[in-house]
C-alpha cells in the first residue's frame, strides 16, 4: 500500500499568513530572523563526509580508478579503441580517471555534454542519441570550432535532413547509421535494404555504423552473454561490409554496451567499443556479473530521520529526487528495492533491509523478514543507498564529493546535468 505523505513547510508548522513572511534586507540576508546574510552564512567546506548535509553523492575513486583499468585493459586485449559513454559520470574529472588522462574519445547522450566536455579539451566525440533536426545548428557550432562532432541516425528522412543542413551551411556534418542488432531499441537491420538507401542519402556525410545491444541486460548465463555480444559485433559488422559492397564507405564500426563489453570474447571487425557505467557499477550490473558489490564507486548519503515502529519503518532523507525511482533489480534473482543500505565507511550492507518505498524526500527502509532492528539505524546517523541504475541516480545531483574510500573528502567534482 503506497502512503500519502503531508509535507509541512518548517518544523511542526504551516505556510506563514500572507504578509508574516521577514523582509529582506539590501544585502540580501533576512532581516529579522538572526539569519546571517552574506558570507556570514557561508558553511564551512566539510571535511568528512559525516559534516555533509544529506542526501550527498558520493565517490569512491580507489573503487573508481580499479573499474577504469579492468576496462582499458579489457578493451585492450580485444585490440579495439575504447569510446567510454560518459553519460553515467558527466563528469571532466571521472574522465581524466577513465581516461588515465590519455586523449580519448568519448560518447555523450546530450549536446550540453558535448558543448562541457569539448569546453575542457575532448575534441572527438560521438552524440549517439538519434538527431533531431532542431539541434542541427548545435551541431554545425560545435564543429566550426574544432570539435569532431558525430551524429547518428537510421532513417532516410534524418539523412536527407543532415545532409541538406550541411550543404546548406557548408558545414561537414558525419553521421554514423544505428544498427538494430538486438531489437531492443533503435537502428535499422543490416539486411534491410533501408541500409544502403541511408547511406546514399547521407553521401559524403557517412562515416560509418553502430549498435548498442541493450537486449543484453534480460540475459542471465553466461552463455547468453556471450551469445548476444557476438551477435552485436556479427551484424554490425555485416551492416559495415553491405556498405562497403554498395561503394559506400564505413571506417568505423562502434558496438558496445557494460555486458556485453565485459562478455565479449572476440570483436573482429569492430573499430571502438562503448560503454558507460562500468566506470561506477551498479546493482543491477552486480546481477548481471559485471562488476560485484565491493566494486560499485557510488552512493548516496543519507541520515536517519524517523523511526515508525508501528510499521517497521526506519525513514532516511533520501528520497526518489535522491535515488532515482529506477528499480532495475525488480525482476533480478536479488530484488534490492530502491537500493541497497549500507554502511557509510565499510560500503558493507545491513543484511535483511532495503529501501523498500521512496516518497520525494523520504526513503523508507524496511525488514525483508522479521521486525527491524532500530537500534542499528539511530536517528541522525547515516547510511549509504547504493543505487541500481548509477546514470540515473547520479544524475539527481550536481556534484560528487570524493573519498578514497574512508571518512575524509579529498575533492569535489562537478557534473554538467540537464540539455540546454
Amino acid at each position: 500500500m503506497v502512503e500519502h505523505v503531508t509535507e509541512n513547510h518548517g518544523v511542526g508548522g504551516s505556510i506563514p499568513p500572507l504578509g508574516t513572511i521577514p523582509a529582506r534586507s539590501q544585502s540580501g540576508g533576512l532581516t529579522s530572523t538572526g539569519i546571517p546574510s552574506g558570507s556570514e552564512g557561508s558553511r564551512a567546506e566539510p571535511a568528512t563526509i559525516f559534516d555533509l548535509q544529506t542526501p550527498a553523492l558520493l565517490l569512491d575513486r580507489p573503487r573508481l580508478r580499479r573499474n577504469a583499468v579492468r576496462m582499458r585493459d579489457k578493451v585492450r586485449m580485444l585490440g579495439v579503441i575504447l569510446r567510454p559513454h560518459v553519460k553515467t559520470a558527466k563528469s571532466i574529472d571521472v574522465h581524466r580517471v577513465i581516461s588515465a588522462d590519455a586523449d580519448m574519445p568519448i560518447t555523450v547522450s546530450t549536446i550540453a555534454e558535448a558543448r562541457y566536455f569539448f569546453a575542457h579539451g575532448v575534441t572527438d566525440i560521438l552524440y549517439a542519441v538519434g538527431i533531431a533536426p532542431v539541434k542541427l545548428p548545435e551541431v554545425a557550432e560545435l564543429i566550426r570550432a574544432g570539435c569532431k562532432l558525430r551524429i547518428i541516425l537510421d532513417t532516410v528522412e534524418a539523412a536527407a535532413a543532415v545532409r541538406g543542413f550541411a550543404e546548406a551551411e557548408g558545414v561537414n556534418i558525419e553521421a554514423l547509421i544505428e544498427i538494430d542488432s538486438d531489437g531492443h531499441r533503435a537502428g535499422v537491420a543490416p539486411d534491410d535494404p533501408l541500409l544502403i538507401e541511408i547511406g546514399r542519402a547521407l553521401g559524403p556525410g557517412l562515416a560509418g555504423v553502430m549498435s548498442h545491444a541493450g537486449a543484453s541486460y534480460d540475459c542471465r548465463t553466461r552463455d547468453e552473454f556471450e551469445a548476444m555480444a557476438e551477435q552485436e559485433r556479427a551484424l554490425t559488422v555485416e551492416a559495415a561490409e553491405r556498405l562497403r559492397a554498395a561503394g559506400l564507405p564505413c571506417p568505423i564500426v562502434s558496438v558496445g554496451s557494460t555486458p556485453t563489453l565485459h562478455y565479449a570474447r572476440k570483436l573482429d571487425g569492430v573499430t571502438e567499443a562503448r560503454a558507460g557505467v562500468y566506470v561506477f557499477g551498479d546493482l543491477v550490473q552486480a546481477e548481471l556479473g559485471t562488476c560485484s558489490m565491493d566494486d560499485i564507486a557510488i552512493g548516496v548519503l543519507s541520515s536517519v530521520i524517523g523511526h515508525n515502529r508501528h510499521h517497521g519503518r526506519v525513514l532516511i532523507d533520501g528520497g526518489f529526487l535522491a535515488l532515482s525511482r529506477d528499480r532495475g533489480t525488480g525482476e533480478m534473482p536479488v530484488d534490492w528495492g530502491y537500493g541497497a543500505v549500507c554502511d557509510p565507511l565499510s560500503h558493507a550492507p545491513f543484511e535483511n533491509v532495503t529501501v523498500s518505498s521512496t516518497n520525494q524526500e523520504h526513503g523508507i527502509i524496511t525488514s525483508q523478514s522479521g521486525p527491524i532492528d532500530f537500534d542499528r539505524f539511530p536517528i541522525g546517523s547515516r547510511v549509504l543507498v547504493l543505487p541500481n541504475h548509477a546514470c540515473a541516480t547520479a544524475a539527481a545531483h550536481d556534484r560528487y564529493f570524493v573519498t578514497e574510500g574512508g571518512e575524509e573528502i579529498v575533492d569535489v567534482w562537478e557534473r554538467v546535468n540537464g540539455w540546454q
